[in-house]
């Protein structure tokens, strides 16, 4: 395959996408009056067309009912949840008593760790990946001192071996193991932000409930990107954003999962507000808090009408395409073509320019592809965006590309080649 003969191959894989028409239910930016080719979507997704027809039916029920609007019509507020749980549940491969939609991301996860980080004196520490996203490590860190413990012996960071980008799942799975019975928690990123990997969650998470621990993860990059069973894994507790692979809007509102095993459990300690209590008690206003059964039990706010209608509105689209499964085929087949396309740059330019970092095997990974520029990362990056291509840069140098499978065609990846190994070719003279 070289760059003078492929783009008819391209377009040929874009003809025989039975899902390539997904890609008209969102809008491109744009620059000089051409559309980005957008491959952004591990950090914000695209904003759906749908998205301010569902604004707009919100802001005329508040214009049209006002508070009564919590009962009014065709989408009551006070219940607006439940139509979201009915598409979240297939997404993350649980049941809707199993999730909700509710906070923000890391707010979510100091909730759950509420409940479910639980240290004594002799079982106190949390076992996560190195390299984590800042957020997670900062809401960790600071539970870690909320109970009394010093993050320096209370967590345990698994890092790549020497010379490598990724972890090996039989590392993580002996790191639990060799202090298993010091563990509280295992907390670990579905699909980490900065390679792109995609861990063995299963494995991990078999490994974590052998030492006595609790598992937990942050899918802020695996919701809406792979194929995940939080129920049939066995997994505690997870908590997901919405604005990257699920395209809610900035900042969107987060969900969670809460695996039904614990829904019975009184012992868990949880921060309550009116909007967990019971839903058919609420109103009678007393003391003393009663779950509401399920995830929905860990609400504490009021429900989130707008973030929630943005998240609807995308939400549709993952409906239209039949959930993860047919996305996830298509994701495999357009990072498959990005790598090979990568490679063709570098054999152009006649060296390792651009050294993949993200796992070659299709299992190991989701949408995003991890390079690494040896030469003049920056701009070359800067020269992509100046030529409509948006990925996403991340220091000291390294570039992710996210070809989105809803969204994003093979002849976008193909034009991306082209146009890097133009680039390349100008500024590595």
């Amino acid at each position: 395959m070289n760059f003078e003969n492929n783009l008819a191959f391209a377009q040929a894989l874009d003809q025989a996408d039975p899902i390539r028409d997904l890609r008209q239910d969102f809008l491109f930016p744009q620059q000089n009056g051409k559309p980005f080719i957008y491959l952004c979507g591990n950090s914000l997704g695209l904003q759906p067309k749908a998205a301010r027809e569902v604004l707009d039916e919100q802001l005329n029920n508040w214009q049209n009912f006002a508070v009564e609007g919590w009962f009014e019509g065709e989408t009551p507020w006070m219940f607006y949840h439940k139509e979201l749980k009915k598409l979240m549940a297939p997404i993350v491969g649980a049941s809707e008593a199993e999730v909700c939609p509710m906070n923000t991301l890391t707010v979510n996860l100091h909730l759950l760790m509420v409940s479910f980080y639980r240290p004594t004196a002799s079982r106190f520490k949390i076992i996560m990946e190195a390299g984590a996203f800042p957020s997670d490590q900062y809401a960790i860190e600071s539970q870690v001192r909320f109970h009394g413990f010093d993050p320096a012996t209370a967590i345990i960071e698994v890092a790549p071996r020497e010379g490598e980008y990724t972890l090996r799942t039989e590392d993580i799975t002996a790191a639990i193991t060799e202090s298993g019975d010091e563990i509280a928690l295992v907390l670990f990123g579905g699909v980490n932000y900065f390679t792109g990997q995609w861990f063995d969650m299963g494995a991990i998470t078999k490994a974590g409930h052998a030492a006595g621990a609790v598992v937990g993860f942050d899918l802020a990059h695996a919701a809406g990107n792979v194929p995940l069973q939080l129920h049939d894994w066995g997994i505690d507790f997870a908590c997901w954003c919405s604005y990257k692979y699920q395209n809610s809007g900035p900042g969107g509102i987060s969900g969670i999962f809460v695996h039904e095993k614990h829904f019975s459990d009184t012992t868990l300690n949880r921060f309550a507000g009116w909007w967990g209590y019971q839903e058919q008690q609420r109103f009678k206003m007393e003391k003393g808090f009663l779950p509401e059964v399920g995830a929905d039990g860990w609400q504490v706010s009021c429900t989130q009408v707008m973030p929630m209608a943005l998240y609807y509105a995308s939400l549709q689209s993952f409906k239209k395409a039949g959930f993860i499964a047919p996305l996830r085929n298509k994701s495999k087949t357009l990072t498959s073509y990005l790598f090979i396309i990568i490679n063709e740059v570098n054999k152009a330019l006649g060296e390792e320019q651009y050294k993949i970092i993200t796992p070659l095997t299709q299992a190991d990974r989701g949408a995003q592809v991890s390079i690494i520029a040896k030469q003049k990362g920056k701009e070359v990056f800067e020269q992509l965006v100046v030529n409509n291509v948006l990925g996403d840069w991340r220091e000291p140098n390294v570039i992710r590309l996210s070809p989105v499978p809803l969204y994003n065609s093979y002849e976008d990846v193909f034009t991306t080649g082209t146009l890097l190994l133009d680039i390349s070719k100008k500024l590595l003279k």
